[in-house]
């Protein structure tokens, strides 16, 4: 019990960045009828109204792929399709209007029933849905009438963001609507991308069979630029068209002002919540190419590095290093740039003949703070040390010793560090030791 209780602390400390960073952040999130047909639909509602708790602006566009085949095959129909396009009839648009609206009202009932039995019991969420996304025909491509599938045409993001603002989850089905008063059938990833784009959304999180990205060896690729995403779509062919179009409406919604893009395999328990709330997540995440980079440092970045620790070595936070002592130190270093300007670095220290090491000058310039660069340097210089079998972290801080306890270190006695780190301590400085285990 005390065990599964540290886990459970730990755990929500490591959360709590996050949390704070998702507040007040549109997200907007695509997922598959699947979720609704395979019973796993509450589940992932208690994982959305968690998230509407926490401050986050909802924007929801469900798909109904299962539901609509189904009630073609109850017809004794299937989807047509050509070039990779589903053709929708008559026949087929009257069973994607009864699936998708069926969906819908799912979906909202289970977002007004409180989530009894929960520890989300009587929290009122509001659901607007309507008609947001105006469609027009794909047309005739090819000497092929497509009828009534159609692509988005606009998306009103004024009237999305007011429902936002008003504390409403916005719900938005797979359907367009023409000036004329026609109904389109629209792709729900093609839905969620433009809804993306149009509202600037912080993260599109897509949840969905086949979504997710692996290496040739079968390892999930965790992170992608866009130039990444058009290398990989390059050199794999046999993507699923799904995929493939997938992928490619990623880089377009990156271009078009969608900060992050998120891919999750549909059928994880949880893989929201992984995905937001941890540190590696669950699925690959996407972004275009930054402004900001975090690398080794090279002999080119001494200067960088002296004009960032200058202030905190004449203030007595850090211990003042020469150029000299730097230049042969800077293979320790890891510096983030912005632009071909050092806004933060670290450096790692391995200790002989032990799987420790040292985390130390650890500085953010004062500008660059708040926006969790701090953070994203830290798990890289843990993911350094974990690459070279390096098992305990220890740093040694006179100023700044809350935030690492906040991020997991422990206060330690000088006694924890190694004879030869003990001999080096400076006791005029009085230095608080912590140590984290990796």
């Amino acid at each position: 019990m005390k065990r599964e209780s540290t886990r459970f602390v730990d755990w929500f400390r490591h959360s709590s960045p996050y949390i704070n960073a998702h507040r007040g952040r549109t997200f907007v999130i695509a997922f598959g009828g699947e979720t609704v047909a395979d019973g796993t639909l509450p589940a992932l509602i208690h994982d959305l109204a968690l998230l509407s708790s926490l401050g986050v602006r909802l924007v929801l566009v469900p798909g109904a792929r299962p539901q609509i085949e189904q009630r073609l095959r109850a017809r004794g129909c299937t989807m047509r399709y050509v070039n990779g396009l589903r053709i929708t009839d008559e026949l087929a648009l009257a069973c994607v209007k009864e699936a998708v609206g069926t969906v819908r009202v799912e979906i909202e009932a289970l977002l007004s029933m409180g989530l009894a039995n929960s520890p989300m019991a009587g929290l009122r969420i509001r659901v607007a849905s309507g008609n947001f996304v105006t469609a027009r025909p794909l047309g005739i491509r090819d000497g092929v009438d497509y009828l009534h599938t159609g692509e988005v045409r606009r998306v009103d993001g004024a009237a999305i963001r007011q429902r936002l603002d008003d504390n409403a989850v916005v719900l938005i089905a797979s359907l367009g609507y023409s000036p004329t008063g026609e109904v389109f059938n629209l792709y729900s990833e093609d839905v969620a991308l433009a809804v993306a784009r149009e509202v600037c959304a912080d993260k599109l999180l897509f949840l969905q069979e086949g979504a997710q990205v692996y290496e040739r060896t079968g390892a999930l690729v965790r992170e992608m630029t866009t130039e990444e995403v058009q290398l990989y779509l390059h050199e794999h062919a046999e993507l699923t068209p799904e995929l493939r179009r997938l992928l490619t409406g990623t880089l377009e919604a990156c271009r078009g002002g969608v900060r992050r893009v998120h891919l999750l395999g549909g059928g994880i328990d949880g893989a929201l919540l992984l995905e937001l709330f941890t540190r590696d997540g669950a699925g690959t995440l996407i972004t275009a190419r930054p402004f900001e980079i975090t690398r080794a440092a090279v002999i080119d970045d001494i200067g960088g590095i002296l004009e960032l620790i200058e202030p905190l070595e004449r203030d007595g936070t850090l211990v003042r290093r020469s150029r000299e002592r730097l230049e042969t130190e800077v293979e320790h270093f890891t510096v983030i740039v912005r632009e071909g300007t050092i806004i933060a670095c670290a450096a790692l220290y391995r200790m002989p003949d032990a799987a420790l090491a040292e985390l130390a000058c650890f500085v953010v310039h004062p500008d660059y703070r708040g926006g969790e660069r701090g953070d994203a340097l830290l798990r890289q210089m843990e993911r350094t040390a974990a690459a070279q079998g390096v098992q305990t972290l220890f740093v040694l801080t006179t100023r700044s010793a809350h935030w690492f306890q906040e991020r997991g270190f422990q206060p330690a006695s000088l006694q924890k560090l190694p004879v030869g780190r003990q001999r080096l301590y400076n006791f005029r400085r009085n230095s608080r030791v912590f140590i984290k285990q990796l």
